[in-house]
């Protein structure tokens, strides 16, 4: 498994030489939240403020997807991913696909 700490949103890793690119790697999962979740984000939404049922949803989601990322990573070979991102989309009503992505690096020491 790849160390989190390996992983960074820029196009290089400081302190540490690209020596093989092994592509585009992504970690996706599609959520939603029970009925009775649903029910208390309403009742969270008519009482204003951070709306922490919701928060919890979108932290595991994103947790879970970087998981993968880092997995789909390692099994290609790689020790490292650069330029990593989330992108979030709406499948259904209430659906939400998180897609985390980036670019899949071996690096040494510079």
């Amino acid at each position: 498994m790849i160390d989190p700490a390996m992983v960074t949103t820029s196009i290089e890793l400081s302190g540490y030489k690209v020596t093989r690119n092994m592509g585009v790697v992504r970690g996706i999962t599609v959520r939603s939240r029970s009925i009775l979740g649903n029910l208390a984000g309403g009742l969270q939404t008519l009482m204003g403020g951070k709306i922490s049922i919701y928060v919890e949803l979108c932290e595991t989601t994103r947790e879970e997807a970087f998981q993968q990322l880092l997995e789909h990573a390692a099994q290609r070979g790689a020790n490292a991913i650069i330029n990593m991102r989330y992108d979030a989309n709406e499948v259904m009503n209430g659906v939400t696909e998180v897609l985390a992505y980036g670019t899949a690096v071996y690096v040494e020491k510079a």
